[in-house]
Protein backbone atom coordinates (compact mmCIF):
# COMPACT_ATOMS: atom_id res chain seq x y z
CA UNK A 1 0.00 0.00 0.00
CA UNK A 2 1.44 3.31 -1.16
CA UNK A 3 -1.03 5.81 1.06
CA UNK A 4 -4.88 7.26 0.26
CA UNK A 5 -5.74 8.08 -3.13
CA UNK A 6 -6.61 11.13 -4.32
CA UNK A 7 -8.33 12.40 -7.20
CA UNK A 8 -8.08 15.70 -8.40
CA UNK A 9 -10.17 16.87 -11.50
CA UNK A 10 -10.66 20.64 -12.54
CA UNK A 11 -13.24 21.67 -14.60
CA UNK A 12 -14.42 19.08 -17.24
CA UNK A 13 -11.69 17.19 -14.93
CA UNK A 14 -14.75 16.34 -13.21
CA UNK A 15 -16.34 14.58 -15.07
CA UNK A 16 -13.34 12.04 -15.98
CA UNK A 17 -12.96 11.65 -11.43
CA UNK A 18 -16.91 10.76 -11.35
CA UNK A 19 -16.44 8.12 -13.53
CA UNK A 20 -13.66 6.58 -11.53
CA UNK A 21 -15.89 7.20 -8.58
CA UNK A 22 -18.45 5.00 -10.28
CA UNK A 23 -16.13 2.42 -11.79
CA UNK A 24 -13.93 1.83 -8.68
CA UNK A 25 -15.26 3.75 -6.02
CA UNK A 26 -13.38 1.03 -3.36
CA UNK A 27 -10.41 1.73 -5.10
CA UNK A 28 -10.59 5.75 -4.04
CA UNK A 29 -10.12 7.51 -0.86
CA UNK A 30 -11.13 11.30 -1.81
CA UNK A 31 -12.43 13.00 -4.88
CA UNK A 32 -11.52 16.84 -5.28
CA UNK A 33 -13.47 18.93 -7.59
CA UNK A 34 -11.75 22.13 -8.46
CA UNK A 35 -14.06 24.38 -9.71
CA UNK A 36 -15.28 21.32 -11.94
CA UNK A 37 -18.66 19.20 -12.98
CA UNK A 38 -20.26 16.83 -10.41
CA UNK A 39 -23.58 16.53 -12.49
CA UNK A 40 -27.14 15.27 -10.44
CA UNK A 41 -30.08 16.76 -11.70
CA UNK A 42 -28.64 17.13 -15.29
CA UNK A 43 -27.02 14.51 -17.21
CA UNK A 44 -24.17 16.42 -18.45
CA UNK A 45 -22.70 19.49 -18.78
CA UNK A 46 -23.97 21.07 -21.87
CA UNK A 47 -27.47 20.67 -19.86
CA UNK A 48 -26.47 22.92 -17.02
CA UNK A 49 -24.90 24.88 -19.75
CA UNK A 50 -28.72 26.30 -20.33
CA UNK A 51 -29.61 27.07 -16.72
CA UNK A 52 -30.14 30.16 -15.56
CA UNK A 53 -26.87 30.12 -12.73
CA UNK A 54 -24.88 29.29 -16.25
CA UNK A 55 -25.62 33.03 -17.53
CA UNK A 56 -23.09 34.63 -16.39
CA UNK A 57 -20.77 32.56 -17.90
CA UNK A 58 -17.88 34.05 -20.60
CA UNK A 59 -17.43 31.16 -22.69
CA UNK A 60 -20.34 31.43 -25.34
CA UNK A 61 -18.63 34.11 -27.47
CA UNK A 62 -15.27 31.73 -27.58
CA UNK A 63 -16.74 29.51 -29.88
CA UNK A 64 -14.77 31.32 -32.54
CA UNK A 65 -11.70 29.54 -31.57
CA UNK A 66 -13.41 26.43 -32.58
CA UNK A 67 -12.07 24.71 -35.95
CA UNK A 68 -13.52 22.20 -37.86
CA UNK A 69 -16.33 19.78 -37.62
CA UNK A 70 -17.03 18.30 -34.05
CA UNK A 71 -19.24 15.96 -35.51
CA UNK A 72 -16.61 14.63 -38.58
CA UNK A 73 -13.68 15.26 -36.44
CA UNK A 74 -15.19 13.27 -33.05
CA UNK A 75 -13.40 16.40 -30.77
CA UNK A 76 -14.32 19.60 -30.51
CA UNK A 77 -10.90 21.76 -31.67
CA UNK A 78 -9.81 25.16 -30.76
CA UNK A 79 -7.08 27.20 -32.30
CA UNK A 80 -5.31 28.34 -28.88
CA UNK A 81 -2.70 30.20 -31.23
CA UNK A 82 -4.44 32.46 -32.70
CA UNK A 83 -3.39 36.36 -33.63
CA UNK A 84 -6.32 37.13 -32.60
CA UNK A 85 -5.71 39.86 -29.57
CA UNK A 86 -9.38 40.48 -28.85
CA UNK A 87 -10.39 36.96 -28.90
CA UNK A 88 -7.23 36.21 -27.00
CA UNK A 89 -8.17 38.98 -24.76
CA UNK A 90 -12.09 37.65 -24.11
CA UNK A 91 -10.21 34.23 -23.37
CA UNK A 92 -8.34 35.72 -20.93
CA UNK A 93 -11.42 37.39 -19.09
CA UNK A 94 -13.17 34.15 -18.76
CA UNK A 95 -10.60 31.25 -17.40
CA UNK A 96 -7.73 33.82 -16.07
CA UNK A 97 -8.90 37.21 -15.72
CA UNK A 98 -6.30 37.14 -12.38
CA UNK A 99 -3.04 36.84 -14.35
CA UNK A 100 -0.37 38.66 -16.36
CA UNK A 101 -0.71 38.29 -19.91
CA UNK A 102 2.78 36.67 -19.47
CA UNK A 103 0.66 33.97 -17.56
CA UNK A 104 -1.07 33.81 -19.78
CA UNK A 105 0.59 32.79 -22.94
CA UNK A 106 2.49 30.52 -20.91
CA UNK A 107 -0.86 28.42 -20.01
CA UNK A 108 -2.51 28.38 -23.35
CA UNK A 109 0.79 26.61 -24.26
CA UNK A 110 0.22 23.54 -22.07
CA UNK A 111 -3.31 23.22 -23.69
CA UNK A 112 -4.52 20.66 -26.14
CA UNK A 113 -6.08 21.73 -28.74
CA UNK A 114 -8.47 18.72 -29.08
CA UNK A 115 -11.58 17.96 -26.33
CA UNK A 116 -13.78 14.83 -26.68
CA UNK A 117 -17.19 16.19 -27.52
CA UNK A 118 -18.11 13.26 -25.35
CA UNK A 119 -16.67 14.71 -22.29
CA UNK A 120 -19.84 17.75 -23.24
CA UNK A 121 -22.24 14.97 -24.41
CA UNK A 122 -21.93 11.82 -22.37
CA UNK A 123 -24.44 10.89 -19.14
CA UNK A 124 -21.77 12.22 -16.10
CA UNK A 125 -24.53 12.17 -13.91
CA UNK A 126 -23.04 11.07 -9.89
CA UNK A 127 -24.82 8.26 -8.25
CA UNK A 128 -25.14 7.55 -4.77
CA UNK A 129 -24.35 4.11 -4.21
CA UNK A 130 -20.78 4.59 -5.61
CA UNK A 131 -19.74 7.73 -6.24
CA UNK A 132 -21.86 8.92 -3.38
CA UNK A 133 -19.71 6.69 -1.12
CA UNK A 134 -16.45 8.15 -1.44
CA UNK A 135 -15.37 11.43 1.01
CA UNK A 136 -15.14 14.25 -1.35
CA UNK A 137 -13.89 18.07 -1.53
CA UNK A 138 -14.99 21.16 -3.83
CA UNK A 139 -12.89 23.91 -4.40
CA UNK A 140 -15.01 26.77 -5.24
CA UNK A 141 -13.28 29.91 -7.30
CA UNK A 142 -14.84 32.92 -6.42
CA UNK A 143 -13.70 34.77 -9.32
CA UNK A 144 -14.60 32.32 -12.26
CA UNK A 145 -16.18 33.63 -15.01
CA UNK A 146 -15.91 29.99 -17.28
CA UNK A 147 -17.75 27.84 -14.38
CA UNK A 148 -19.74 30.52 -12.75
CA UNK A 149 -20.04 30.76 -8.91
CA UNK A 150 -23.82 30.42 -8.77
CA UNK A 151 -23.51 27.05 -11.14
CA UNK A 152 -20.71 25.91 -8.50
CA UNK A 153 -23.02 26.14 -5.64
CA UNK A 154 -25.52 24.11 -7.44
CA UNK A 155 -23.81 21.69 -8.33
CA UNK A 156 -22.24 21.36 -4.65
CA UNK A 157 -26.06 21.71 -3.58
CA UNK A 158 -27.12 19.12 -5.75
CA UNK A 159 -24.62 16.38 -4.87
CA UNK A 160 -25.26 17.22 -0.81
CA UNK A 161 -28.90 16.63 -1.16
CA UNK A 162 -28.39 13.24 -2.69
CA UNK A 163 -25.91 12.36 -0.30
CA UNK A 164 -26.66 13.83 2.84
CA UNK A 165 -24.77 11.73 4.80
CA UNK A 166 -21.47 12.44 3.18
CA UNK A 167 -21.55 15.87 1.89
CA UNK A 168 -18.89 18.11 0.14
CA UNK A 169 -15.72 19.52 2.52
CA UNK A 170 -16.21 23.17 0.64
CA UNK A 171 -12.74 25.29 0.26
CA UNK A 172 -13.25 28.57 -1.36
CA UNK A 173 -10.05 30.65 -3.27
CA UNK A 174 -10.88 34.06 -4.38
CA UNK A 175 -9.29 33.20 -8.42
CA UNK A 176 -10.68 32.21 -12.11
CA UNK A 177 -11.29 29.16 -13.38
CA UNK A 178 -7.74 28.33 -14.36
CA UNK A 179 -5.69 31.09 -12.07
CA UNK A 180 -5.74 28.28 -9.51
CA UNK A 181 -2.85 26.76 -11.50
CA UNK A 182 -0.96 30.31 -10.63
CA UNK A 183 -1.91 29.65 -6.78
CA UNK A 184 -0.44 25.74 -6.41
CA UNK A 185 0.93 26.46 -3.19
CA UNK A 186 -2.90 27.52 -1.97
CA UNK A 187 -3.55 24.33 -4.10
CA UNK A 188 -1.23 22.44 -2.06
CA UNK A 189 -1.91 23.62 1.36
CA UNK A 190 -5.54 23.08 0.68
CA UNK A 191 -5.05 19.55 -0.36
CA UNK A 192 -2.57 18.62 2.28
CA UNK A 193 -4.94 19.67 5.31
CA UNK A 194 -8.10 17.45 3.71
CA UNK A 195 -8.89 13.93 5.90
CA UNK A 196 -8.35 11.01 4.69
Amino acid sequence: MHGPVVLVGASLGGTAITGVGHTVPELVDRLVYISAWSCVRRAKPIEYMREPEFGASLLAPLHAFNVGDPALLGVGRANYRTADARLLAALKAAIMADVTDEQFRAFLNILQPDESIAVMTADARVRADTWGTIARSYIRLTGDRTLPLAIQDRLIAEADALTPDNPYDVHTLDTAHAGFVFRAAEVAAILDKLSI
